[in-house]
């Protein structure tokens, strides 16, 4: 089974700073793209950043210049370093993995279980 453990969500005042961690564990035969997406309440998932094996990053227009996704791949893990953080910055923010268990198996999305993120005064 592959696992994946989200952490580092939380209240922040505006114009402050998290940290997400999101580390993947399990049977693990490669690992392709790691992103970030969040949804507010009565809105749809929306993608944030995503980062491929190589380290080309794409970002949400709303968060450039003020998140940055990075990845460890020895350690399967995704980051996201949010900065500047606004009111509507606020969401859970869930974390994706597209990998391949095994050899020869087709590659899959699994989702981490959500961290909420909250920025208010």
């Amino acid at each position: 089974q592959v696992q994946l453990v989200e952490s580092g969500g939380g209240l922040v005042q505006p114009g402050g700073s998290l940290r997400l961690s999101c580390r993947a564990s399990g049977i693990i035969f490669s690992i392709n793209s790691m992103g970030w997406y969040r949804q507010a309440p009565g809105k749809q998932r929306d993608m944030v950043a995503t980062i491929t094996t190589g380290g080309s990053t794409n970002y949400a227009d709303s968060v450039k210049g003020r998140f940055t996704i990075s990845r460890d791949n020895a350690k399967r893990t995704v980051y996201l370093q949010m900065d500047s953080l606004k009111p509507l910055d606020t969401a859970v923010y869930y974390c994706n993995v597209n990998l391949v268990r095994r050899a020869s198996y087709p590659s899959e999305d699994y989702w981490g279980q959500g961290t909420q993120v909250t920025v208010s005064a």
